[in-house]
């Protein structure tokens, strides 16, 4: 990849690489297939062992909060509305 490459190339081929190995290795019983949409934020150096645990944890993370609710948190709380449109 270079240093050319955009996110949502960079997304599409993480995407389709990691889905074609699921399924390839049949992890799961049922086709493995990634939802269409994608949201993509960098972080600072200090805080990527916090994003680690976050990701390690999700799945009970998002038993106390739904992602909804925690995205438009997000979204509010870096005023990241004024760049999304309806």
């Amino acid at each position: 990849m270079g240093s050319g490459q955009n996110i949502e190339n960079i997304l599409m081929l993480l995407k389709g690489e990691s889905s074609y190995w699921i399924n390839r290795n049949n992890i799961f019983l049922k086709k493995f297939e990634w939802q269409d949409e994608y949201f993509a934020v960098s972080v600072s150096e200090s805080a990527i062992t916090r994003v680690r645990e976050y990701i390690k944890n999700q799945e009970n993370h998002h038993k106390k909060k739904l992602f909804n609710d925690e995205y438009q948190e997000f979204i509010s709380k870096y005023k990241f509305d004024t760049f999304i449109s309806g």
